[in-house]
């Protein structure tokens, strides 16, 4: 049954995608970048409730008015799946996601994603990516836009901590913006990689900006990771 489920899911949201990206690819140019964003991401609406009809996979989010609204930000969070690729554009509105510059290559979904600004990387290339990283980085934030970043890099499974690099905390630093911690379980239902989705209620915890001015990366990093992983523990996720 939960095969069955996956595969109703998956019905809908591949070809919709790609069907979607054609309009993206067309308007999207035309328009200013936060309307750009606001029309390439209406279709997550649907994914997120697509996901709760055919695999009974249901949000609850805690902290939202932690969001800063009159500056940006950098939020940090946990990997641990393809579920928050998709929720966190609905949360964080609008903003610029570090992600693998392989994704860009995709044909239609991958064009259509390079239209959101992202900061992609060449993660073979470490040293060049973090330059990358707070460069093209300062650059988003200059512009008012909220940047995003999984520091583990790559999805872990739930129960594993993976290991959270600095480049998020270091481009907080660097520009005087806070870091808003962010922490989610969506593992469990929606595991990194897996085809089959499982019924339940994935905990989506936004912290208090942390304030960078005036500190050190690592006394920063210490902060955000001590947040990090008290959560992660409080709702399953480590």
């Amino acid at each position: 049954m939960l095969k069955l489920r996956a595969l109703l899911f998956a019905a809908g949201f591949y070809p919709l995608t790609m069907i979607y990206a054609i309009p993206c690819l067309l308007i999207g140019p035309l328009l200013p970048f936060r309307a750009r964003f606001i029309f390439l991401t209406g279709i997550n609406y649907f994914y997120i409730w697509w996901l709760r009809v055919t695999c009974g996979v249901k949000t609850q989010v805690t902290g939202l008015e932690n969001l800063p609204k009159d500056r940006p930000y950098v939020a940090l969070s946990n990997h641990q799946s393809e579920w928050e690729t998709l929720y966190f554009q609905l949360v964080f509105r609008p903003q610029s996601v570090v992600l693998k510059r392989e994704l860009l290559k995709i044909p239609l979904f991958g064009w259509a994603l390079a239209l959101l600004k992202p900061i992609a990387l060449d993660r073979s290339q470490r040293r060049e990516a973090l330059k990358q990283l707070l460069r093209q980085g300062k650059e988003r934030l200059s512009d008012g836009i909220p940047v995003v970043i999984f520091p583990q890099g790559t999805r872990v499974p739930v129960g594993k901590e993976g290991r959270f690099n600095k480049g998020g905390t270091m481009l907080a630093v660097s520009q005087g913006v806070p870091v808003v911690p962010v922490v989610h379980n969506a593992g469990i239902c929606w595991p990194g990689k897996s085809f089959v989705k499982y019924p339940g209620t994935v905990q989506l915890v936004i912290g208090e900006p942390i304030e960078t001015q005036g500190r050190s990366v690592d006394e920063v990093q210490q902060e955000v990771m001590a947040w990090m992983m008290a959560q992660m523990k409080a709702i399953g996720a480590a």
